[in-house]
């Protein structure tokens, strides 16, 4: 089960979640606007996120790491990625895999749908403290 810790009235209260099935067309998730060129859906389980993300022509994800395990799967248009001291452009139909801990930025070179999947889940962007995401390009 994954824990997810709340604060309420100034105590942590951990709840476990648990997995389960479920069937969710992508209109039916929130589309979160990030930014003017950025904005993602989330479908979280147990031990995985699925995360649709689109982004418009020249969208900056600033360097960053995390101790997730990643893999993006460009579904339309592409990312350009510095990561790992290389440049790579990721096209429709290809996919990258970042190690845990593996600093990365991307930008995005025409509108482009990718979906990234993370294990475990993302804590910074289930709970929106993701800043280095929000309100700019």
């Amino acid at each position: 089960m994954r824990e997810q810790v709340h604060r309420v009235g100034g105590k942590k209260r951990i709840d476990k979640k648990k997995a389960e099935l479920r069937y969710l067309p992508w209109s039916a998730v929130e589309l979160e606007d990030l930014n003017p060129l950025l904005q993602r859906q989330l479908v979280v389980g147990q031990n995985i996120m699925l995360a649709r993300v689109l982004l418009k022509k020249g969208c900056i994800v600033p360097l960053h790491s995390h101790h997730n395990e990643q893999i993006t799967y460009i579904l339309e248009g592409a990312l350009k990625f510095w990561i790992d001291g290389k440049e790579i452009v990721v096209n429709a139909g290809e996919v990258l895999t970042i190690p845990p801990h593996m600093p990365h930025k991307a930008e995005a070179l025409v509108d482009t749908v990718d979906l990234d999947v993370f294990n475990p889940p993302r804590e910074d962007w289930i709970s929106k403290t993701d800043k280095y995401l929000r309100g700019s390009k």
